[in-house]
């Protein structure tokens, strides 16, 4: 009887594979590196995050974006825990699988202020800002992509003066980051000159093709009510304030190519917002990266799920600005499905997709080569275990090659 395709079944065994990988006893999610800055003049550490969805025993090995994080150690588990989540939620990616670099402070308020303020308690040491971002560009970024698997898609995420640097960073050098998350940001700083310089390069740069998500802590005190911020003037309020008039500054130039959404988060304060805001953050900059699959489409017998498969990830491709073939995982589960429902034309299809996009997998010849044994194929079957074994010895194709020579 023929064996319908079940998507859950699907979905729980892509996931089921992505999850295996740790080994041993140890549970490891990243490593700690540093570089020497000649433009900070100091050592600097880094926390660092590589993808390893557990199946590299299996799969090829790819190279992912990158995320820059600031004020590093206190963000890196939570953003690391959640881009791994996202990116292999029921073996459907909601948001890419990408590298996490989080930068530890040496002097936070020199760094991560873009002005030497004239007064105030942080204002000492401050406005280093510039050599910061020079540092980010012309040492941290080149070191990152020299010694780990990049794509040339980069987010920068911020909190506070990290979400004021942020800022800072968009409006001045937009092009350095495709995306940004500016959590709670200190737009108060220096009697609000960065927002003044905001709300005039809103109404005059082109920021085509980039994206922000700023999201807005409630640090009202607790006598206040929004109506009642939008007349305060008080010292109390400035931080949310001065964040609220960006939003607007955000709203009145929505032809500038900004993509831009901002939030309102009623019940977190400046410590508890970045959590959510950086979930959300992920949710609205990837809105177009999810593959939607439902049942009929599995089943379908034609090559409609091929082509929605193929536009699906020229869309994404043409949105990050690098080719980004369908993930090995996904195909390979796929194809297996096909091959269950006696669809041996798809399957095969999906098998070939593989290693046409993978050819120095060895799974992918595996995989086919299970193809040619499912259609009594006896020659191509031990080709592609030859050939798989020829890129890595492994029990699966030698097991099954050996069998086939007994035949």
């Amino acid at each position: 009887m023929l064996m319908r395709f079940n998507i859950l079944t699907f979905l729980f065994c892509v996931s089921y594979l992505i999850a295996q990988g740790q080994s041993g006893n140890n549970i490891t999610i990243g490593t700690i590196d540093s570089l020497q800055s000649e433009i900070l003049g100091e050592q600097r550490r880094i926390w660092v995050y590589t993808p390893n969805t557990g199946s590299q025993d299996i799969y090829a090995s790819q190279s992912y974006p990158v995320v820059y994080l600031l004020d590093g150690p206190g963000h890196f588990y939570s953003v690391v825990g959640m881009i791994k989540q996202l990116s292999t939620t029921n073996g459907n990616m909601l948001c890419p699988e990408m590298i996490v670099v989080g930068i530890e402070n040496t002097n936070r308020t020199r760094d991560l202020t873009p002005t030497m303020a004239k007064d105030g308690p942080a204002a000492e040491g401050s406005g280093g800002g510039e050599q910061f971002i020079s540092f980010m560009e012309k040492e941290l970024m080149p070191y990152i992509e020299a010694n780990y698997p990049t794509q040339p898609y980069r987010m920068l995420i911020g909190h506070s003066f990290g979400g004021l640097t942020a800022m800072y960073t968009l409006m001045h050098h937009t092009d350095l980051f495709n995306a940004y998350i500016a959590i709670d940001p200190s737009m108060w700083w220096d009697n609000r000159r960065l927002l003044h310089e905001t709300e005039k390069l809103l109404k005059t740069e082109d920021f085509t093709g980039t994206s922000l998500y700023l999201g807005i802590a409630n640090t009202m005190p607790e006598d206040m009510t929004i109506k009642k911020l939008k007349r305060d003037t008080t010292d109390d309020t400035n931080h949310m304030r001065a964040i609220f008039e960006l939003s607007k500054a955000l709203d009145k130039n929505e032809k500038n190519g900004l993509t831009y959404k901002y939030k309102y988060y009623e019940n977190d304060d400046h410590g508890s917002v970045p959590l959510i805001t950086e979930y959300d953050a992920l949710r609205f900059i990837f809105s177009f990266y999810p593959l939607k699959l439902n049942g009929a489409d599995l089943n379908d017998a034609t090559m409609l799920l091929a082509n929605k498969i193929t536009n699906h990830y020229s869309l994404i491709s043409n949105k990050m600005g690098y080719t980004i073939q369908p993930p090995e995982s996904l195909i390979n589960g796929i194809g297996y499905g096909a091959l269950q429902n006696d669809n041996f034309k798809q399957a095969e299809y999906f098998f070939k997709m593989n290693v046409a996009n993978y050819p120095n997998s060895f799974n992918v010849y595996d995989s086919l080569g299970d193809y040619y044994a499912a259609i009594e194929d006896k020659g191509n079957a031990i080709k592609s275990f030859r050939h798989a074994l020829s890129l890595r010895e492994n029990e699966f194709s030698r097991n099954k090659l050996e069998l086939l020579l007994k035949q």
